[in-house]
């Protein structure tokens, strides 16, 4: 179908495919605590204490979480020479810095928080449905001969254009459960290569992530040994997502950065069918309440979650319903319609989206490499341009007007860096060559 979007000062510069801001016109304060929304407040607690008690186990399968105490945290990263290079150099940004999920343990992207989550409660309830683990046993029984020999009677599936099936490939496998993959043709080669040697079943089809997606999960209707992972509609990935929300909020007391009505917190999200970034957000609202604004970010031609949400539609709109290709470089962001469940969820609690160009992309890429050496894929750079949006661009300045920031140098931005670490070293150095001859 073809649509027409309504007024915007967006509008226009959606449609010619140029970077834009979009607000929405219906962020309110207090969205967190609607009675209405399928989701509630005290889930994102009860996410926490999921990720505390899987901790054990998660030691056990994975060495590299020892030193962590089995828990999937990243850095928070100063922005120095970095901040020079991006623009950011002067007062009025406040402070700049990356949450580095680039370099997220075990897959090596944000979906380490969802994918790994999911995956490992859901074999938890089927050791327990089956009588493997009691109510008191220790959680790394899971690694036991008995567990694996129960989780490898299962499938997990899942859609993915990439990160998300690594992330749910890795779990599963360090499980024992079998791992099938439905990617879209996009996909990139070394990520269906890496999946291959984990032993993972890899199904690519000749169409977009939807119809990737919408193939696994037939799959999995049909068959009751498989169990599949539903990036569009999982409010446990959602949930694993969240709880990242707390462990900034202990990473900003520990730099000594206030959040409150004075110092308010700005977060950028890189969004591709939007699960991550929306659990992102619901957590951190949960957490800083009206003192935090979230913003996802979008390839020029891939704005899913900014041509539904701008369109007021209660139907999913496209971003081939307004003339758009979904042609991106970065995979992981080439999704044409986001999840019903996340719209839903975010109406009135993202404060807005922003699209960014793909040269821009390892342009970003680039200049993070040689100014603080972090290791980055392009869709993984896109939440850069945040602080320029809000700070320089106009809509920026009426957002913080409208939400009476006055004084954006006592503001924090956070960049969400989503993916790049287990990137092969060719495939990296292509990254950087072509930014050069952009």
């Amino acid at each position: 179908m073809t649509i027409t979007l309504p007024d915007d000062p967006a509008r226009e510069d959606v449609l010619a495919s140029r970077p834009t801001l979009w607000l929405n016109t219906e962020y309110r304060n207090g969205s967190i605590n609607d009675a209405h929304l399928p989701v509630r407040p005290q889930l994102v607690d009860e996410a926490k204490a999921n990720w505390e008690r899987l901790a054990p186990l998660l030691q056990t399968c994975f060495p590299e979480l020892v030193a962590s105490g089995g828990a999937i945290r990243s850095d928070l990263i100063e922005l120095t020479a970095l901040r020079e290079a991006l623009g950011y150099g002067s007062e009025a940004f406040g402070r700049v810095l990356v949450k580095a999920d680039n370099a997220l343990p075990v897959a090596g992207s944000i979906k380490a928080r969802g994918g790994v989550y999911e995956v490992f409660l859901f074999a938890e309830s089927l050791a327990i449905r089956e009588g493997i683990l009691g109510k008191n046993d220790d959680i790394r029984k899971l690694s036991e001969k008995d567990a694996k020999e129960l989780f490898s009677k299962y499938t997990i599936a899942v859609g993915s254009t990439g990160n998300l099936g690594l992330s749910v490939g890795v779990a599963a496998r360090a499980l024992g459960f079998r791992a099938t993959v439905h990617m879209s043709s996009d996909a990139k080669s070394w990520k269906v290569e890496r999946l291959t040697k984990l032993g993972v079943d890899v199904v690519q089809h000749q169409a977009d992530y939807t119809v990737a997606v919408e193939n696994a999960r037939l799959e999995a209707e049909q068959d009751s040994s498989i169990y599949f992972v539903d990036d569009e509609q999982s409010q446990q990935l959602f949930f694993g997502y969240s709880a990242a929300a707390s462990e900034l909020a202990e990473q900003l007391q520990a730099l000594g950065i206030v959040v409150d009505a004075q110092h308010p917190l700005f977060l950028y999200l890189p969004c591709g069918i939007g699960g991550a970034p929306g659990g992102v957000t619901y957590g951190a609202k949960k957490v800083f309440g009206d003192n935090v604004h979230c913003f996802f970010v979008e390839p020029v031609e891939s704005p899913c979650a900014m041509v539904h949400m701008m369109s007021g539609s209660e139907e999913l709109v496209s971003v081939y319903d307004v003339g758009l290709t979904n042609r991106t470089e970065a995979d992981g962001m080439a999704v044409a319609r986001m999840s019903a469940f996340v719209a839903r969820v975010m109406r009135n609690m993202l404060a807005g989206v922003f699209t960014v160009k793909d040269a821009d992309l390892f342009r970003w890429l680039r200049l993070s490499h040689e100014t603080q050496n972090i290791r980055l894929e392009p869709s993984a750079a896109a939440a850069f341009a945040g602080p320029d949006f809000i700070v320089n661009h106009r809509s920026g300045q009426r957002f913080c007007q409208q939400q009476g920031i006055s004084d954006m140098r006592k503001a924090t931005h956070v960049v969400w860096t989503t993916g790049g670490l287990f990137v092969p070293q060719d495939q990296y150095e292509s990254f950087l060559e072509r930014a050069v001859a952009a």
